[in-house]
């Protein structure tokens, strides 16, 4: 049901975009449209990982990094990969505080995931797992693919409103054209932001569902989300996203400061709902306890990090861990 819910909502997209093509330039302003679309996804095809890496600063690791933490990371990320039957996927580090991670390639076998420092270090092990099975996930249902597609047509649709906005009404015996391009130009980013949010959100269950498979540990993710949602909403904040809030989707929960909830302008699914759908998921199982509210950093003391050890949680701006 989710696959058929995305391929409605990219088919909408695209019949959002040659309809934007027609009302500027009628059915050769639709074929231009068509033309151009196709140009921008062939491009993203080959280059969308490359882009979205070097704008967040992704750094390649290995199972020869210096830093335990790390090391493990890798191996866990290989692992759950052979576990799904997918080629190994190159692993890439963020350094940021924010707790977060995404997936990007344009299939499988051009696979990269990303984790943060932040992420890393707040998570435990069995969490991080959860989290990287998500994004495995995202590569196994081609879901890196999709949400490129989904992201350059509505990026074409917005550049074409605003054509329509400048050129639309410059014939005035056109006046049905004029007040097409008009509306065109305010509607047509909106209607296309609210598909691209759609499909985001259909992909982010279903990411949810598959990794929780993945990883065999439903509760493990759950746990992650809220802990992730805690923190990002506790002063973390991810510059780079907030610099480009196009890219919020890619990520396992949204990395701007203060969005969040199920509703047409958002990118994610609450997290409440995909924690108790997990939960659904998990059965019998003992429940996972609710992750305690955002305390400011120097009130927490000393926290336990799992497999990864103990140590104090600082405060964001001068927090220190295996990163330096």
């Amino acid at each position: 049901m989710n696959h058929l819910k995305t391929y409605i909502l990219l088919a909408g997209l695209t019949a959002l975009f040659m309809g934007a093509g027609y009302l500027i330039g009628g059915p050769a302003g639709m074929l231009i449209a068509f033309v151009l679309a196709a140009g921008m996804n062939l491009f993203s095809y080959w280059n969308a990982d490359k882009l979205v890496l070097r704008m967040y600063g992704a750094q390649p690791v290995d199972e020869s990094h210096p830093s335990p933490l790390v090391r493990s990371y890798v191996q866990d990320v290989h692992a759950l990969a052979d576990k799904a039957g997918l080629p190994r996927p190159r692993v890439f580090v963020m350094e940021n505080d924010q707790p977060n991670a995404f997936a990007t390639g344009r299939d499988p076998g051009h696979a990269a995931v990303a984790a943060t420092t932040g992420l890393l270090s707040m998570l435990d092990r069995r969490e991080i797992r959860g989290v990287m099975a998500h994004e495995l996930a995202h590569v196994k249902n081609r879901d890196t693919l999709t949400m490129t597609i989904t992201a350059t047509i509505a990026g074409a649709i917005g550049a074409l409103a605003n054509f329509a906005f400048f050129f639309g009404g410059g014939d005035r015996d056109r006046q049905g054209s004029m007040i097409g391009g008009l509306l065109l130009a305010i509607l047509g980013p909106i209607a296309a932001a609210l598909v691209q949010m759609a499909i985001s959100r259909t992909r982010e269950y279903e990411a949810d569902r598959v990794g929780s498979q993945i990883a065999d540990d439903p509760e493990a993710l759950a746990s992650a989300l809220q802990k992730i949602e805690a923190y990002a909403k506790g002063g973390y904040v991810n510059a780079r996203a907030e610099a480009n809030p196009a890219t919020a989707h890619l990520f396992i929960i949204n990395p701007l400061s203060g969005r969040s909830g199920d509703n047409l302008f958002s990118t994610h699914p609450a997290t409440r709902n995909r924690v108790e759908a997990l939960m659904r998921l998990a059965g019998d199982r003992p429940r996972v306890q609710p992750a305690p509210a955002f305390v400011a950093a120097e009130a927490v003391g000393p926290v336990r990090r799992g497999p990864w050890g103990e140590g104090p949680v600082e405060a964001p701006a001068v927090r220190r861990g295996p990163w330096g």
